[in-house]
Parts: structure tokens; C-alpha cells; sequence
């Protein structure tokens, strides 16, 4: 669809953001759960699933889940509440750059991805030791519903119409309207202007202005190819390891989703098996494809590898669904020689394939296919 009627509502979403704010801070500052076994109990805060990866030798694995847990969702609804307040009380001060890096932040903001996982760390949990969800857990299922509930009253057309540049484009940036010749749309924003502004800022959301990314093919198949790579180790190395009463049992993704199926949780067998294992071959398939397409100038099957990679860019961080559960399984079950729970060398290569692919997506330019069969149907004609 090119286009759609714009709502024209600010309002809603900016107090949807506020609320999911207002509640991700309780989340943060009080426990999640809490965990008895053996007459002892332990807690887990949102903060310390990343700091128990740290202290358990994964310093970088700690800084992910704090950058896609705690860190980026403050930024992003930080910014999101100060570009919706700034229209709705009729600002317009630096808004386009702040929108464009909402846009930019999304698909590292994962709320509610997080919460996902700590439901599945739940329900693994629950199955041998008694497990309270707390005063935290209630917030951040709070804010997760709440967040996600403001996203689907997010009208992007509403917000770069409000900040529509008018005169702008045609005084200030020599070449920058549609009418200097042939047309190119900014990225970001979709705002049409004249192929002589390449190389230029936009006037809307001040993005550089590019006809196609930059070396797109080359650096997408650099990512793909790393995330063939590690996807061995990710999937062969334990991502988790258990210590009970002095027996270790090292755990794969796959022997984890074997594990769920044994103790009756087969929907959560489903989703972790759908998100650690589907989810990164599809991806990688996917983009391999599309590249292969591209190199040859293929014009089948354009419109249904365009949506895939629409579908692809969309859940691609559903995948880190195992490192969140990792992390809170970690937090919680610390009990010294009775029971112990430590992440596993194969997480931080299944990590470096969700972050690679999930990169590899953002440096793919799918208007390269279109190119590409276009080159080749002009050649066929010749």
C-alpha cells in the first residue's frame, strides 16, 4: 500500500508512552520474582539478569540484555513522549531528528520480547521449585502490554505530516524538490524530493538522502555469512549448564526445547523452538536468496521476497527470546551446591547470529532486486 488516511492523534500514544514509562520504572527498581527451594529464596530484578551475566564471565552477553532490556526502552519512550508532546502542545523543535531515531531504536527496544522470556524462565522454573511473581513482574507485564498497545496507536504518517517542511525543500536546498527531474523518497520518512538532492539532508528528518544504501550487497553478505558461521556453535555448544547437587547437565537450545516438551509446556516448546531455531535459518535463507536473486537478476518471485524481507526485518528479535530466559534463570536459581545455573558458550554465539542477522537486515536495500530485474529485463530487450 503506498498510502493510508493518517489518524492525526497524538494524544493517545503520547499518554500510551507515558503510562508504559511510568510503569517500566517500577519493573526496574523492584523485583521481577521470587524463588524458594530448599528452604532458601532468592530474587530477580530486571537489573540483575544482566549483571549475573557478567559475574558469571559473559561481560558482553550482561551488556546486551541491560542495552535491550533497560537502557534503549527508557531511550526510546524517553524520546517517543518528548516528539508527541512537543506536537501535541504545538513544538516543533528538533522533532524530525528525534522521530528518526525512534525509528532507528525500534527494533532494538524489546520489551516485550524480554517479557516473553521471563515467561518462559517461569514456566521452567515452576515445573521443579516453587516460583511468586512480584510487585516487578505485574509492572513490566504493564508496561510490555501498554508499549506495544501505544505502538498500534502510533500513526508515523500523522507525525511526519505534522512536520511536513513546506517551503524548506524548495528555497533552502538547491535541487531538493521533485520537480529538478527524477524523483527519490528519503528512507526514513518517505518524503519525495528531486534525485539531485542525493547526498544532501533531509529537510523533514534530517537523514542523509541516498538513492540506495550504500554498499548494501557487500556488507549484507559479510553478515550473512558470519551468522552461517556461528550458527554451529550456537546451536552444538551448551547455552545453559545446571549444577544439582554436584552433577552438571549442560543444556543446547535444542535440549531445551526437548525439556519443555517433557515437562507437559508444549506451547512454550513451540515458541522457543519457532524463535531460537526457525527464526535464524529463516533469516539466513532468506537473505541468501534474495542476495543470490539480486546477483543474477532474477524478476520471480519479486513481491513475495520483498515481504519476506519485511516479514524477517520485522521479527527478527523475537530470536532473543533464550537469551532473556538465559539470563533470568541465571539471576534466579543461585543456590550454591544445591542449585546452580550458569549460560553456556554456545549463548554467546547464539547471540552474535541474532545481532548479525538482525544487522545483516538493516544494511540490505530490497529496492536492489527491483534493480536488478529492471537491468535485465533492459538487457533482454537489446
Amino acid at each position: 500500500m503506498l498510502a493510508s488516511s493518517a489518524t492525526g492523534r497524538v494524544g493517545a500514544p503520547l499518554a500510551l508512552a507515558s503510562a508504559a514509562l511510568l510503569f517500566l520504572i517500577p519493573a526496574t527498581v523492584a523485583p521481577l520474582m521470587l524463588v524458594s527451594t530448599y528452604g532458601a529464596s532468592r530474587e530477580a530484578w530486571l537489573p540483575s539478569s544482566a549483571s549475573a551475566l557478567w559475574r558469571d564471565g559473559f561481560p558482553s552477553l550482561g551488556l546486551l540484555v541491560a542495552a535491550f532490556s533497560i537502557a534503549l526502552p527508557y531511550v526510546y519512550l524517553g524520546l517517543l513522549i518528548w516528539v508527541l508532546g512537543n506536537l501535541h502542545f504545538g513544538g516543533r523543535r528538533s522533532v524530525g531528528p528525534a522521530f528518526r531515531w525512534t525509528k532507528h531504536l525500534r527494533p532494538w527496544v524489546m520489551i516485550e520480547v524480554y517479557l516473553v522470556g521471563c515467561f518462559v524462565s517461569y514456566s521452567r522454573i515452576k515445573a521443579i521449585s516453587t516460583v511468586t511473581v512480584a510487585v516487578g513482574g505485574y509492572s513490566l507485564v504493564a508496561a510490555g502490554l501498554i508499549f506495544l498497545v501505544a505502538l498500534t496507536q502510533l500513526d508515523e504518517r500523522t507525525v511526519w505530516e505534522m512536520l511536513r517542511p513546506g517551503s524548506v525543500a524548495r528555497n533552502d536546498l538547491q535541487g531538493i524538490a521533485p520537480a529538478h527531474g527524477r524523483s527519490m523518497s528519503c528512507t526514513i520518512c518517505d518524503l519525495i524530493v528531486g534525485q539531485a538532492a542525493a547526498g544532501q539532508h533531509c529537510p523533514r528528518c534530517g537523514a542523509t538522502l541516498r538513492l540506495r544504501k550504500a554498499r548494501s550487497t557487500q556488507r549484507t553478505l559479510a553478515f550473512v555469512l558470519a551468522g552461517y558461521l556461528l550458527y554451529i556453535p550456537a546451536n552444538t555448544l551448551p547455552v545453559l549448564t545446571t549444577v544439582q547437587f554436584g552433577r552438571e547437565e549442560h543444556n543446547t537450545i535444542l535440549s531445551g526445547v526437548f525439556e519443555l516438551i517433557r515437562n507437559d509446556l508444549w506451547p512454550l516448546a513451540i515458541i522457543v523452538f519457532t524463535a531460537s531455531i526457525v527464526l535464524p535459518l529463516i533469516k539466513l535463507f532468506g537473505l541468501t536468496w534474495m542476495l543470490a536473486a539480486t546477483r543474477l537478476g532474477s524478476d520471480r518471485f519479486l513481491v513475495a521476497r520483498t515481504r519476506l524481507y519485511r516479514s524477517i526485518d520485522a521479527i527478527g528479535r523475537w530470536s532473543n527470546i533464550d537469551i532473556f530466559s538465559v539470563s533470568v534463570l541465571v539471576a534466579l536459581l543461585q543456590f550454591g551446591s544445591l542449585t546452580a545455573v550458569h549460560a553456556g558458550g554456545g549463548l554467546v554465539a547464539f547471540a552474535a547470529v541474532v545481532i548479525i542477522t538482525m544487522l545483516a537486515t538493516v544494511v540490505f536495500d530490497p529496492r536492489l532486486m527491483w534493480d536488478a530485474s529492471a537491468r535485465s529485463r533492459a538487457l533482454a530487450k537489446r
